[in-house]
């Protein structure tokens, strides 16, 4: 491994392994480490790649926070994860920050599994507030004697697990000292959406009650002798007139402390609060404002611009030997168009056609490619905020007033939304099509990204049709194809680029079109069948390649749906081959390769023995999709060698 290529100049921070040595500047110190922690996270990042803005933001939160409370007996939770790069570099681990969401490195997200300062392994937004109420309540069961804080970010505080958490709190009679810091930078990943952050907007721009407090503080301070004991019962005083100078105040109508607004950037603001609320008893709400993206150029007019950091593939330090021929995951080609790119093209052309067309994304347009369409038709657009509960049930209701909505949403957060795919769509058999990006291994977001899971729900589901495609023009068929459907669908498709037209061609087999439930054989063979679903259609063809190498032909099947399955074209297949390999790009247990073996079990029996081949049941950690699909024997060197062992016999 190659050493730790801190940037020069940190003086302070070279003194800084734990937070314990945090503790042993002076407060006047902390900007200027501050500082140098702001650029070992750029210089660093610009290389590994990653969360950038997040946590650039919360640099003087975090160190104040350190500097306050004590984690390694309190309870630090942070809502998302994305935004602890000052705590791993303040937590023991800035030797390892070179590894960044590298295989064997750190995570891109806080890790349990990695320190002990993390509690939780979080990736997705809105459960801070819950588990750290949940810590609390089980400290006071067990007789602990500790703080939680929560860093919740403001779009991650309009989820609605947030907002229950927040009434369960208020409702508690013994709440223990819960901290929720509100991280209010008005951005998640695109600019935060809701009433919740008008209403944060009118305290960031009337903070007359801070203000008038601020002040009050300072007069009192100065009075000799009584002067001290007045400053600290001054709160108190202050609430009988607090709701007529601030406006709103809807933490406290539900029963939560709230103090702030308070400079996100400024230390001795935020030394001085942290202080006063630390020892308060009960939940408290600390509205803390911060500029995401602080210190990255150009981020002053973009926020987004700078919420995450593509690598630097020329200067990334390898930590492993890699050997390219292992790691390519099928046969050569350009790079092609993103998926998400052929998505996006496909759902603004539709949308040119059928004024129905309707598109929601839960604060992702950017990263779902509906940038574009949000601007040709801003009539049909909806961003729902991190809320995919709301999203999807809003989804049906569109479909209840006769449009074709089209929810596209990131496979790992369509989890979040499935009782609503359950009792609002599917059960009501509305035409909703859901559009599941990032489905499958995803790479350095690692474990909680990875969407390997959605077939193994969304199949079970009674009016479900379920559908892959091999390339970038089969997406855009089966969009349209989806939006004749008269039932709620779903589309997966992959992580990255995409094969374009004519890539994924074999033997001269043009492409059929879309049937419903209807498979496409790409190449015939007689020694064995690949049976392959969306973007493994392309491993399938090059460890058909490889085999073809040595002599063995390998039958190569574009399933496309998983619900409904081919089911003449399946059995068909399994009595013309003595093995049959399913391939996907998905958890085996449940997934397409379950629904194979279901068939065959329930109409069998036939001629072949089946394998399915797919994601092993254990979550994958963080590292570059080719080195995942690697570590699940996915790669085209891995499928083929399968085949090999069961069809060598043959040849």
């Amino acid at each position: 491994m190659e050493p730790n290529p801190l940037p020069e100049s940190t003086p302070l921070f070279d003194r800084i392994n734990l937070p314990s040595d945090l503790k042993q500047l002076a407060p006047e110190q902390l900007p200027e480490l501050c500082a140098e922690l702001r650029k070992v996270i750029l210089d660093t990042v610009s290389v590994t790649g990653g969360h950038l803005g997040s946590g650039m933001g919360v640099v003087e939160l975090t160190v104040a926070l350190h500097y306050v409370f004590d984690f390694a007996l309190d309870r630090l939770l942070m809502d998302v994860g994305h935004q602890s790069y000052p705590h791993k570099l303040l937590t023991g681990r800035k030797d390892r920050f070179h590894t960044l969401r590298q295989k064997g490195g750190l995570s891109g997200f806080t890790n349990r599994f990695e320190s002990p300062y993390d509690v939780y392994n979080c990736g997705h937004a809105g459960t801070a507030t819950s588990a750290a109420l949940g810590i609390s309540h089980g400290d006071r069961i067990v007789g602990a004697d500790r703080h939680v804080v929560a860093l919740v970010g403001d779009a991650a505080m309009g989820c609605g697990v947030a907002f229950e958490a927040i009434n369960h709190a208020g409702g508690e009679q013994d709440d223990g000292r819960v901290l929720v810091i509100l991280n209010d930078n008005r951005w998640s990943i695109a600019q935060t959406v809701g009433a919740l952050t008008r209403y944060l907007g009118k305290i960031r721009t009337g903070p007359r009650y801070t203000q008038a407090r601020a002040r009050l503080h300072q007069i009192l301070q100065s009075i000799p002798i009584v002067g001290k004991n007045l400053d600290e019962n001054l709160d108190h005083g202050l609430d009988a007139v607090r709701h007529l100078i601030q406006p709103g105040h809807m933490f406290e109508a539900l029963g939560i402390t709230y103090h702030g607004p308070v400079d996100g950037h400024d230390m001795p603001e935020l030394l001085d609060m942290l202080g006063r609320v630390k020892d308060l008893d009960g939940v408290k709400l600390l509205h803390v404002r911060t500029e995401k993206g602080r210190g990255v150029p150009g981020s002053a007019e973009r926020y987004d611009r700078a919420h995450a950091q593509k690598p630097n593939l020329k200067s990334k330090p390898q930590m492993l030997p890699v050997e390219p021929d292992v790691v390519q995951p099928a046969r050569p080609r350009k790079p092609g168009r993103a998926w998400t790119d052929w998505f996006g093209e496909g759902i603004e052309e539709l949308a040119a056609r059928d004024k129905r067309v309707v598109a929601i994304t839960a604060a992702m347009p950017d990263g779902t490619g509906l940038m574009k369409f949000r601007e040709v038709f801003p009539d049909r657009f909806v961003d729902a905020g991190i809320a995919e509960q709301h999203a999807v049930a809003f989804a049906s209701g569109l479909a209840v007033a006769g449009l074709r909505p089209v929810a596209a949403i990131y496979s790992t957060f369509l989890q979040r939304g499935y009782d609503q795919v359950f009792q609002e769509v599917a059960l009501q058999n509305l035409p909703v099509l859901f559009a599941l990006d990032r489905a499958g291994l995803v790479g350095e977001d690692g474990y909680s990204h990875n969407g390997v899971f959605d077939l193994a729900y969304l199949r079970t589901f009674p009016n479900m049709t379920l559908m892959a495609p091999k390339d970038g023009p089969e997406l855009k068929a089966m969009l349209a194809f989806g939006l004749t459907l008269d039932g709620p669908c779903a589309i997966r498709y992959a992580r990255g680029a995409a094969p374009g037209l004519g890539d994924l061609l074999v033997d001269g087999v043009q492409s059929e079109p879309i049937a419903l439930g209807r498979m496409e054989v790409l190449r015939e063979g007689g020694d064995g069948a690949i049976l392959a679903y969306g973007n493994m259609v392309e491993i399938a063809i090059a460890a058909s390649d490889l085999l073809r190498r040595q002599g063995v032909q390998i039958e190569v099947v574009n399933a496309r749906f998983c619900k409904p399955l081919d089911r003449a074209g399946i059995l068909a297949l399994l009595d013309r081959h003595d093995r049959v390999l399913t391939l996907e790009d998905h958890a085996v247990m449940g997934g397409f390769g379950s629904a194979v073996l279901e068939l065959s079990a329930a109409e069998g029996p036939v001629r072949a023995h089946v394998q399915c081949v797919g994601v092993p049941d254990r979550f994958i950690a963080h590292a570059s999709r080719n080195e995942m699909f690697e570590e699940c024997g996915l790669d085209a060197r891995a499928v083929a060698a399968r085949m090999t062992a069961d069809t060598r016999s043959k040849v």
